[in-house]
């Protein structure tokens, strides 16, 4: 890696603050430069709070000097998606019909557990409003654009936190995942993401559309993704869904090989009709690199085929259940594209919703069987690369707002496995594309093992969008 602050990857950070050749407060202060000299290009955050930021540093560099650092992220910057609480700063979700005169005195588990691990906060990032689509862009906070080409968006919802890391203003981020939050970003993006499995992350508030919805960690490398699982996934009280805790060391245990491995390559998910060959051939090169390693892949499809109406009826449903009661002056603030998801929700009947929920658990059912025959599903992360901003979808409209284009990953949140997109190669025009890395449930570890050998065999982390 590059020897400028700005170009290290959270362990580089960490080991630098533990040899004093680098301090929290100059890191920090160097990513706040570059926020401000560049981010107007981006659109990556909608708060950054100087003043914050850097008494956190200063605090974490005092920990560095007497030796008592809080853990290995101590003075690491690390952005916030804009739907997770943060104490002291507003939490708007990408809406203009949140109220940010209000008491802002709670912090969501994810960022109470940084704070406890002595890392910088450096900005909340854009979001669409309240998550609800694959692109960001909001009323409220503007475009959000991809540094590998401004004229492309880097998806969503998790797209500032996306765009901030790719951009290099700082290594780390939150992110979440209700159909693919993380992972599309990450894809877009030339990023690592992990959707970790359903409960190991804890959550509060509970989202709007229910258990869809997860809390990940976003970056560049698998590595720093590992190190951030250590610390958000420990345990808090609040989120009555969470796993026990069980006190795994990610970032010690991502080293482990895979040869012998058993690994499914679906390309198509058996159902997926328009995938750009590009990425076809991409993510086909990167499954011949598990071969290589020593893995046995096989090329099958998961059972179930398409399972996009049961999602569709569960996510509106969850938009309607949040926006459905707005009355009509403030449903007029809304993005008219999620004010429509809301009202088609308001049409899905009680017997549906059930109907849905059952045929879900049917779905997830049938994936865990065959996944017990496998050690991970390999597929790519998207059908397309990254498309031009302000749009829902590079395909035909279909109703179906993003779901034509996010195939691989919807599937995912309605079974709750851990899936991951870690980057596999560059389009002909020099956008990202990403191998999506999905595990048996629980299996995390596993993820971030498997993604982390085929990063060391075929590394692509280390590019840098230009201007940047």
């Amino acid at each position: 890696m590059a020897n400028e602050p700005h170009e290290m990857t959270a362990s580089e950070l960490s080991a630098q603050f533990q040899t004093r050749d680098l301090s929290p407060v100059e890191v920090t202060e160097g990513c706040l430069t570059r926020i401000e000299a560049l981010d107007a290009e981006i659109n990556s955050f909608c708060l950054v709070d100087q003043d914050a930021s850097r008494a956190m540093a200063e605090a974490s560099e005092a920990r560095w000097l007497a030796g008592e650092p809080l853990s290995p992220l101590d003075g690491v910057p690390v952005a916030v998606k804009d739907l997770l609480l943060t104490k002291g700063w507003p939490t708007l979700r990408g809406s203009r019909t949140v109220d940010p005169n209000q008491s802002w005195d709670t912090d969501a588990p994810t960022v109470a557990r940084l704070r406890e691990a002595g890392a910088v906060l450096i900005g909340k990032t854009t979001t669409p409003e309240f998550g609800w689509k694959g692109s960001t862009d909001s009323l409220l906070t503007g475009t959000t654009r991809n540094p590998w080409n401004k004229a492309k968006t880097p998806g969503g919802s998790s797209g500032g936190t996306a765009a901030a890391i790719a951009a290099r203003f700082c290594p780390l981020g939150l992110g979440t995942d209700g159909g693919g939050s993380i992972r599309i970003p990450s894809g877009f993006c030339n990023l690592f993401g992990l959707k970790p499995s359903f409960g190991r992350v804890p959550a509060y508030p509970l989202s709007p559309f229910g258990t869809l919805a997860h809390v990940g960690p976003m970056s560049r490398t698998v590595l720093d993704s590992a190190m951030l699982m250590n610390v958000i996934a420990r345990p808090d009280a609040r989120d009555w869904h969470s796993l026990p805790f069980d006190e795994t060391d990610y970032a010690a245990e991502i080293e482990s090989p895979l040869a012998g491995k058993r690994i499914a390559f679906s390309p198509r998910m058996g159902f997926a009709t328009r995938v750009l060959p590009e990425v076809e051939t991409l993510v086909a090169a990167a499954a011949k690199r598990f071969e290589q390693l020593g893995a046995h892949v096989e090329r099958v499809d998961p059972p179930g085929g398409d399972p996009g109406a049961i999602f569709r009826a569960l996510w509106w449903s969850g938009a309607a259940a949040l926006l459905g009661d707005y009355p009509e002056e403030k449903k007029a603030l809304l993005d008219p594209g999620l004010r429509r998801m809301a009202e088609e929700g308001v049409q899905i009947s009680k017997k549906d919703y059930l109907a849905a929920t059952l045929s879900r658990g049917a779905y997830g059912s049938a994936m865990r069987v065959f996944m017990e025959k496998y050690d991970f599903l390999l597929t790519p992360a998207l059908a397309t690369t990254a498309f031009d901003v302000d749009k829902l979808s590079p395909l035909d409209d279909d109703g179906n707002a993003w779901m034509s284009w996010t195939p691989f990953t919807v599937p995912f949140n309605l079974t709750q496995q851990p899936a991951a997109s870690v980057p596999c190669g560059f389009s002909s025009d020099g956008l990202p594309v990403g191998l999506q890395i999905v595990g048996r449930m629980y299996d995390d570890v596993g993820v971030l093992s498997a993604a982390f050998a085929y990063e060391m065999a075929d590394p692509h982390f280390d590019k840098t969008p230009r201007g940047f």
